[in-house]
């Protein structure tokens, strides 16, 4: 099996694509790729090594971390699982040439991965992964596990948490949480989380009541994703205690969820565009904000009350850290879950993000589902929604042949005003409602992705959505019909 980075690292399922023999092969190419790019000769690169909880991870991080020191590569190898930002800020702390993270993120259970961070600490951009992929493909045959006697640089074991703990303090006001005493419901998702956003909380005199805080590389059955459909218990738990918030990490912690007092869930792009405004109100007003392709234009509207541009990237959050990462873009956020802020890690950040809807609503001293409401009466609601589809590979095939060369000029009974291919294909409405079709980087699927200006337009852009796909799958069947028995 070849090496091949998808949006956000390699990704493959354990004990099929996903094996020591690969995690050795890809910290090999590593490895060569570190130690090429390393600007020192009197000292050896150094490369942070964390994982998450799921099956192996540990021993699959401890594999990896051999072939490095074997290679002349120092490691510091995180001494439990760790979140990936806090991973990201170690890289950036110990002025690191690189990370390795073992982690599938928010994937199914039988997923793992292998993620890599260069000395910035946000996600590798594409020409880094094409080399690490072009160094592996060269390797042949089995890169074996390296001998004790083997090892040129030593494995150092450390604890990440007191810098991350320090630079939250920097970042949230921890003081506004701490006076208003606030009631929080916390799910952890059996992920990198626990002892992180749930210890943040209890530090600054909130009451929580824990979810899932057991390690479990099942994720209680289901991908360890906070998105509505997982995290029905915190639902029922926040209504139960009566709580003030609900507020979810994904296995890795570098994704949200968030639901108010009511057991509401909100979606990603909500939660992005309250903190947008948020942070403009509160800290010193930066010129850019920065969102993906996928994410709402609820954020333009609010930057334009505000005189502030809008950056918009494809998709995948290692384009919004290279915003971040030139300066004086104060959020920067995609609708799948992620967002940082100015002076922050350039790479997603879950603890950060539940941590400042906290902040939000402890300062205001108002309910979530008020401060929502306020943003809607003020710049209006928008109506997203995404499908995601398994096709197979020559009806995905024919549908992005079909959109690249016969492109639609109307939508559901809407102009076409714009196509963006940068990423996928966009198409922009005359009503400023908008229609996203691309293939996952992380997943195999189809994603089709909109946002409508009214709940009607919203029905009739799935309707469309799903009579494309029954378009494609009927045009395949009729050139290879089912065989009959």
């Amino acid at each position: 099996m070849s090496i091949k980075f998808g949006t956000s690292g390699w990704r493959a399922v354990i004990a099929d694509g996903f094996t020591f023999s690969n995690v050795r092969k890809a910290a090999q190419a590593i490895a060569g790729y570190v130690k090429a790019h390393h600007s020192s000769k009197k000292t050896p690169p150094l490369v942070v090594i964390g994982h998450d909880t799921r099956f192996d991870s540990r021993e699959f991080a401890a594999s990896a971390a051999k072939v490095l020191s074997a290679n002349g590569v120092k490691v510091l190898l995180t001494e439990r699982d760790t979140p990936t930002p806090v991973i990201s800020l170690q890289v950036i702390h110990k002025k690191a040439d690189g990370a390795i993270n073992i982690t599938a993120s928010h994937n199914p259970p039988e997923y793992n991965g292998l993620k890599f961070s260069p000395s910035h600490g946000g996600p590798a951009a594409p020409e880094v992964t094409k080399e690490i992929e072009k160094r592996a493909a060269k390797i042949r045959g089995e890169v074996e596990e390296p001998l004790s006697s083997g090892l040129k640089c030593r494995i150092e074991q450390f604890d990440p948490r007191p810098a991350y703990f320090a630079r939250i303090k920097d970042l949230v006001n921890l003081s506004a949480i701490e006076k208003a005493r606030l009631k929080i419901v916390v799910d952890v998702m059996h992920g990198t989380g626990r002892g992180y956003l749930d210890h943040i909380l209890r530090e600054s005199g909130s009451k929580v009541i824990l979810l899932n805080d057991n390690l479990d590389p099942l994720f209680g059955g289901h991908p360890p994703e906070p998105a509505k459909e997982n995290i029905k218990k915190m639902l029922r738990e926040v209504k139960r205690h009566k709580a003030d918030l609900g507020l979810g990490l994904d296995g890795d912690a570098d994704r949200f969820g968030i639901v108010d007092e009511n057991g509401r869930f909100y979606t990603p792009d909500e939660v992005i565009s309250l903190l947008f405004k948020h942070l403009i109100e509160t800290r010193t007003r930066l010129p850019k904000v920065a969102r993906t392709h996928s994410t709402t234009t609820l954020i333009d509207r609010i930057a334009e009350k505000y005189g502030i541009e809008v950056v918009e990237t494809p998709i995948g959050f290692k384009y919004i850290g290279e915003v971040l990462m030139t300066g004086g873009c104060i959020i920067g956020g995609e609708e799948s879950g992620g967002l940082s802020i100015a002076n922050h890690v350039p790479e997603k950040d879950g603890i950060l993000a539940c941590l400042l809807v906290a902040e939000m609503v402890a300062e205001r001293g108002r309910k979530l589902s008020r401060i929502l409401n306020d943003i809607y009466r003020e710049f209006g609601r928008s109506y997203p929604g995404k499908l995601s589809v398994k096709l197979t590979d020559e009806q995905k095939a024919r549908l992005l042949n079909m959109l690249k060369n016969h492109p639609p000029k109307e939508i559901a009974g809407m102009k076409v005003v714009k196509l963006t291919a940068d990423d996928g294909y966009k198409f922009a409405l005359a009503d400023s409602s908008w229609v996203l079709i691309r293939p996952s980087g992380t997943e195999p699927l189809i994603r089709f992705h909109f946002e409508a200006m009214t709940a009607s337009k919203q029905k009739k852009l799935i309707k469309y959505c799903e009579d494309l796909i029954r378009s494609i799958r009927s045009q395949v069947n009729e050139v290879h019909p089912p065989e009959e028995d």
